[in-house]
């Protein structure tokens, strides 16, 4: 009898909880495992490796299926195209708005940064990609390169166009509509099944990073990463409080009560894409349609990069401060157009934070070697903006949603009237 209470307790506690427990036993072990980081390194980071490639292995058929069941749902080829205008523009917006964040606070603090050596220093610079080298790669040459190389980009693109011709051919297509929903439903199962595992993970993939860089986060560049996460913080509170509330018409505290599981796993696994599925389902349970998160949601994890963006302001005026140079008000406004544009031009790109951050550095002209100052604890980083990153895909899922029910409304009324 006693097990059986024990077992109901265990199953009781939601996965929000099971998650944070897992991340505060991880930041134990890593602490108690410092110095002694290749035990975690070798022997429990393999498992975290594991899990994480179990959720990237579902993330392509997800959104494949996901996209084109939400495509086919709408039956209107231009509703696709308004919500998806929708979305671009709030991405933009919000980017903008974290690069300004960013450099704000950046500069706030920027007397007390440490200044380090800089002599020395080198980073390999990604091979620059054109615009109409990027505009190119968006669209796939054939169909199976995206989902082999996880290409979301192309992944989108083939959802779309796929769901888009389904909708034109009409009757015809109903046997394949039922298909793909079944296939649909079949790889959501599976999502399910992987995000049970989710605290195995959590605590396999933090725990060598505390190891690793526990000490290091209250070293040197404690500063900057502490500007980081302040920036990341009032951008929440600030700019998706207001959006959710204004826009979507939910309580900010509801949003982020619902949204504690992917911001948790977003934090520990500081991956988008690998958060997807769990964004999926928090969205939904918090009143977005399907039919617009299946879409908006692997789309903001492509190309929203508001973390990153920050990351990219609060950085760029550290790098300056190491290199004795003072950055102008133009430098800074060239600054926040760079990073809002790249956001979007490098979507798709390994590392994109990284080849943010050169783009940007070097359309200032500072020293794209610098990059070598923070790429040490770039983990850490990673982890704050990634979780940033998720929770406005999430904020613009909602927003777009309760906008299109308004509009449906709308259009009802009217209908009425006539």
């Amino acid at each position: 009898m006693e097990e059986k209470t024990e077992k109901k307790a265990r199953k009781n506690i939601p996965l929000a909880g099971q998650i944070f427990i897992a991340l505060v036993l991880a930041v134990i072990a890593g602490m108690l495992l410092q110095g002694h980081s290749d035990i975690a390194v070798s022997y429990i980071r393999p498992f975290g490796t594991i899990f994480l490639n179990l959720v990237k292995f579902i993330v392509v058929p997800i959104v494949l299926f996901s996209i084109m069941s939400g495509v086919i749902s709408m039956s209107d080829i231009k509703k696709v195209g308004a919500i998806g205008g929708t979305s671009i523009l709030y991405y933009m917006l919000t980017t903008a708005f974290a690069t300004t964040i960013g450099l704000f606070f950046a500069n706030i603090f920027k007397g007390h940064y440490p200044v380090l050596s800089t002599s020395g220093l080198s980073y390999d610079k990604p091979e620059p990609v054109s615009l109409m080298d990027t505009i190119v790669n968006i669209f796939p040459s054939n169909f199976i390169t995206p989902m082999s190389e996880s290409n979301m980009l192309q992944v989108i693109v083939m959802a779309l166009l796929i769901g888009f011709a389904i909708i034109l051919v009409g009757e015809k297509a109903q046997p394949v509509i039922k298909h793909i929903n079944i296939w649909n439903d079949i790889f959501m199962k599976t999502m399910d099944m992987i995000l049970r595992l989710s605290p195995i993970g959590v605590f396999c993939l933090l725990c060598p990073v505390v190891a690793e860089n526990g000490a290091k986060i209250i070293g040197s560049l404690g500063l900057v990463l502490l500007t980081a996460y302040i920036c990341y913080f009032v951008h929440a509170i600030l700019v998706y409080s207001s959006t959710v509330r204004i826009l979507g018409g939910l309580s900010p505290l509801k949003f982020f009560k619902g949204m504690l599981p992917a911001i948790l796993f977003a934090f520990s696994s500081a991956s988008s894409v690998g958060t997807l599925p769990l964004n999926l389902e928090c969205t939904e349970k918090l009143g977005a349609s399907k039919e617009v998160a299946t879409f908006v949601l692997p789309l903001g994890a492509t190309i929203n990069m508001d973390g990153t963006a920050i990351y990219q302001g609060v950085c760029a005026i550290f790098i300056a401060s190491c290199y004795g140079i003072q950055l102008t008000f133009p430098q800074m406004v060239t600054i926040v157009l760079t990073a809002t544009l790249a956001s979007i031009g490098t979507a798709g790109v390994p590392g994109a934070g990284m080849v943010m951050l050169a783009m940007v550095l070097e359309s200032v002209g500072l020293p794209v070697e610098g990059i070598a100052l923070v790429a040490g604890v770039d983990r850490i980083f990673d982890m704050g903006r990634t979780t940033l990153n998720i929770t406005g895909d999430a904020s613009c899922a909602l927003i777009v949603s309760h906008l299109q029910e308004k509009r449906s409304a709308r259009k009802a009324k009217a209908k009425e009237a006539v």
